[in-house]
């Protein structure tokens, strides 16, 4: 299985995608976007609104509750030159709730936009919060700079002048929200709330899970209403989520590493709902999908250290499955029920309230989902990661939806239309 699924070629997910056809800004009423509804190989449409009257009632949905960070930030060289400094991930405190609320200095692995033209030495930035006068200034540790992600990354310093003004606010007052290449326009104000889902709450994105944008709450109270059970996880989507997929076969393809919050309630729900659910976005997927390898890895070693969790790009394809793609340990088969009883045993044992990892699985056609039933997701980029994950869940029927999707008008990527699919 691994075998065929490394020699896929990109080049067999490709569509045309006119640039008119990119939504650069979203619906003035998030929830009126279009719904296109596949069910069993059959397509329909519908308004976003109107979601809960396709769900079953019961259902467990699962959203993820990232908040984007205003991750950009520049900064002007005494030569004129413009800097630009793009957070990409913690490096000290790695921990994304601890940076936050750091004072008077951190570290981050960050892109840099015109590198050639800061060679040494630190860039500041003078600003103003609540009437107080502040410098902030980064320099790059040059002896830290990682292979991280794919070696793009450096290591950067920021120190700032006043201890009791903590790193959110210095982004809130000199940082601009990130949104996507492909919008090619700047960011404005109005994107700002419009590039946050509205139950975003825990910091840490560089690009919003745009799946959930089209829920309102109005719609939110429609799924309870509809006996929809709603819970959360946290996976912080990286630039890398943009990385077009440059190699020929997506064996050469390498994925960026996410982080992930996954809280004993939300396992206890999955029991309770038959391991099953209605993923909102890919990132959902990512992460429920995530979870079973991560019991697998518990079922091979129950002491296993939360380091030792992280689920690598292949791990769903080297492992030896049965006929139903569940993994196969010393010849036992690991249930997807066992797979998740072994995490909440892992977070009893360390007396823990949320699983903290990380995972970079890729997920394409030959890959068996094992949670995820149903999902609401936006539509995509050509030759994209995120296209080979749809292909997997509707089992290669791809062509289908985004055939119908470009002939009947429907708004593509981030702000554009929805849709929700049952294989």
């Amino acid at each position: 299985m691994s075998e065929e699924t490394k020699h896929i070629k990109i080049s067999d997910y490709d569509y045309p995608l006119p640039d008119e056809r990119i939504a650069k800004f979203p619906l003035a009423e998030r929830d009126n976007s279009k719904l296109l509804l596949y069910k069993s190989g059959e397509v329909s449409e519908d308004v976003f609104h109107h979601l809960s009257s396709h769900l079953p009632q019961g259902a467990l949905m699962v959203f993820n509750n990232t908040k984007v960070i205003q991750a950009r930030m520049h900064f002007r060289k005494e030569t004129g030159a413009l800097i630009e400094i793009f957070l990409m991930e913690p490096a000290s405190p790695a921990d994304y709730e601890l940076m936050f609320q750091t004072n008077g200095k951190c570290s981050w692995f960050c892109m840099i936009g015109n590198l050639k033209k800061w060679k040494e030495g630190k860039l500041n930035r003078d600003f103003e919060i609540n009437g107080h006068k502040l410098t902030l200034s980064a320099s790059v540790d040059r002896t830290k700079a990682p292979e991280v992600a794919g070696g793009t990354n450096h290591w950067i310093d920021f120190e700032w002048n006043n201890g009791n003004v903590s790193f959110a606010e210095i982004l809130e007052a000199v940082g601009e929200l990130p949104i996507p290449p492909y919008l090619n326009r700047e960011t404005q104000e109005s994107d700002k709330t419009t590039y946050q889902t509205v139950y975003s709450k825990i910091k840490g994105s560089v690009a919003a899970p745009t799946a959930g944008l089209h829920f309102t709450d109005k719609v939110l109270k429609s799924l309870d209403e509809a006996g929809v059970v709603r819970d959360e996880l946290t996976l912080h989507v990286g630039a890398g989520t943009f990385k077009p997929v440059k190699s020929e076969e997506i064996e050469d393809h390498n994925m960026h590493t996410e982080y992930i919050v996954v809280h004993r309630h939300t396992l206890e729900n999955l029991l309770k709902h038959d391991c099953s659910a209605i993923a909102v976005g890919t990132t959902s997927v990512r992460t429920l999908e995530s979870l079973y390898y991560m019991g697998v890895k518990l079922e091979m070693n129950p002491s296993a250290l939360e380091t030792e969790l992280h689920v690598n790009q292949w791990d769903p394809y080297d492992y030896a499955h049965n006929d139903d793609g569940l993994v196969l340990v010393e010849g036992r088969v690991v249930t997807v029920e066992k797979a998740i009883r072994n995490l909440l045993a892992y977070l009893d044992k360390d007396k823990l309230e949320a699983l903290h990892s990380s995972t970079q699985i890729i997920i394409a056609p030959g890959f068996t989902y094992k949670i995820v039933k149903m999902l609401v997701t936006n539509f995509h980029q050509p030759q994209s990661t995120l296209l080979l994950l749809v292909s997997a869940f509707l089992k290669g029927d791809w062509h289908k939806v985004y055939d119908y999707a470009l002939a009947h008008g429907f708004r593509f990527l981030s702000y554009g239309d929805s849709s929700l699919l049952i294989p």
